[in-house]
């Protein structure tokens, strides 16, 4: 029965089947409940599924659970408290970003750290920019926790792993954090949360520093320039194939479209986010973008639905040229420059 098990394609397979399922199922029920932030579950889902082929252990999941969940309430707190004393206020943010991208540069909490920093860039945005959506964010949260864990139990219930590949432990690689890359960082992803704040339109808010985020984690500026072009253009892609699938929605608008059209684009690019190759964090990345965009669009936020989607690619397009350009010019030239030399 478990004649594949040690092959990496059919790995793969399973691996993409179980995000596709996850997040199909996921965001289609955060829209029949009438979600605000539709998004949410499916990509705490994905998130959670691409992080490893094993589901993590209880204590793990807890953990991750409650330092999302903390995370939140941290954020509310800091926003109510500080939300008026912009330097202030951007100076604290600016610390909590500080921190996660060390993290994820020394390739500790795994997709915990990511979820952790796209929470401590909605809350804070969502608080100031629309305070009736605010008072509901807590709730949103918990909901976004408990139903991605969930999502992730119920696919590797429906679709396990062979005993013998889940016994096997996969653990991150732990390596020195470049604190000067970290910081680099920060400033970027500041200067988008600050932009936004002064733009005071909460869908862009909720689209550019959540991809400009995800950007700086997949890129590798050791890499040569195509390589850079073409993690621009995967990017991209799912911005466009949001508006591709919002287009086909408007056609036959039902639960089970969005079920059907969330899963073909979940398979295409959860599939390739579920290989064990360097394409992975970009395909993930698109697949971020997606989930955002199209669920922007079934959003009963006000006006979600109502602003174009060309207007929200332009949005997408322009934070991945950003990150990319400030990552070039701010990024450590001898760091970058010893990793093509290795």
């Amino acid at each position: 029965m478990w004649a594949d098990r040690h092959n990496p394609l059919a790995e793969q397979r399973r691996k993409g089947l179980r995000v596709a399922f996850a997040v199909s199922m996921g965001f289609t029920a955060a829209v029949a409940m009438g979600a605000i932030v539709p998004f949410l579950v499916p990509m705490f889902a994905a998130q959670f599924l691409l992080g490893s082929t094993a589901p993590m252990p209880l204590g793990k999941t807890l953990g991750a659970a409650l330092l999302i969940f903390f995370t939140g309430v941290g954020m509310m707190v800091l926003t109510n408290l500080f939300g008026d004393r912009h330097a202030t206020f951007l100076i604290l943010l600016g610390l909590i970003y500080f921190f996660c991208f060390v993290a994820q540069l020394s390739g500790k909490g795994g997709p915990a750290i990511f979820l952790v920093q796209v929470v401590a860039i909605m809350v804070p945005l969502i608080g100031i920019l629309n305070k009736d959506l605010a008072n509901s964010i807590l709730s949103i949260l918990v909901t976004g926790i408990l139903g991605g864990t969930l999502l992730m139990w119920l696919a590797h219930a429906v679709i396990p792993e062979p005993p013998s590949t889940r016994a096997v432990a996969t653990s991150a690689t732990v390596r020195s954090p470049s604190y000067r890359r970290a910081l680099a960082n920060t400033a970027i992803l500041l200067v988008a949360v600050a932009a936004c704040l002064i733009n005071d339109q909460l869908s862009a808010a909720l689209v550019i520093p959540i991809t400009v985020a995800s950007l700086l984690g997949q890129l590798d500026l050791s890499a040569s320039g195509r390589v850079a072009i073409g993690l621009v253009i995967v990017n991209l892609s799912g911005g466009i194939l949001a508006s591709v699938a919002y287009s086909i929605l408007t056609l036959r608008p039902s639960l089970f479209s969005i079920f059907l059209i969330v899963l073909a684009v979940t398979l295409i690019l959860g599939g390739r986010a579920a290989a064990a190759s360097k394409d992975a964090k970009m395909f993930a990345g698109a697949l971020t973008t997606f989930l955002i965009l199209f669920g922007l669009g079934v959003s009963p936020v006000p006006g979600s639905a109502a602003e174009s989607f060309a207007t929200r690619i332009v949005f997408v397009g322009a934070a991945l040229i950003y990150a990319l350009l400030l990552a070039v010019l701010l990024w450590p030239r001898s760091e970058t420059r010893e990793r093509q030399a290795s």
